[in-house]
């Protein structure tokens, strides 16, 4: 039909061209080619429309999923600028590393020494020696 998003005249929607676009404007192009990936699912399942038809289906999707992929990249972008330099973060924006890292104590509660540590380290300093070369 009477579609913008006519793959014959336009070619594959390109990433980089969707992250300029408005949350606003994603989802209403995201509405269009869902309409359309219904209406070529009518003409493949009534036999109308032959082989560009078929061929295109896939098109649409991968549009689809493009889509999707940098509308949902631009919700977790905002929601980490949101939650930079708070203490408690979602668990799908903190870092992921492995659970033994996780667990493991900070470079601060490892360095921290005890008041006997430090009075020792204090009046027993490393002895250094020089050597005969």
């Amino acid at each position: 039909g009477t579609n913008i998003f006519n793959t014959h005249n336009m070619g594959k929607i390109k990433a980089h061209e969707l992250r300029t676009k408005s949350k606003e404007e994603l989802q209403k192009q995201l509405e269009e080619l869902r309409n359309e990936l219904a209406q070529l699912r009518v003409a493949k399942v009534s036999g109308q429309g032959g082989p560009a038809k078929l061929s295109k289906i896939r098109v649409v999707r991968k549009a689809i999923a493009r889509l999707l992929t940098v509308y949902n990249q631009n919700d977790r972008n905002e929601l980490k600028k949101q939650y930079r330099g708070s203490s408690f973060k979602p668990l799908d924006l903190r870092v992921k590393k492995t659970r033994a890292i996780r667990r493991r104590l900070t470079v601060t509660q490892l360095t921290k020494k005890t008041n006997k540590q430090k009075v020792e380290h204090q009046n027993f300093p490393l002895r250094r020696f020089a050597l005969k070369a």
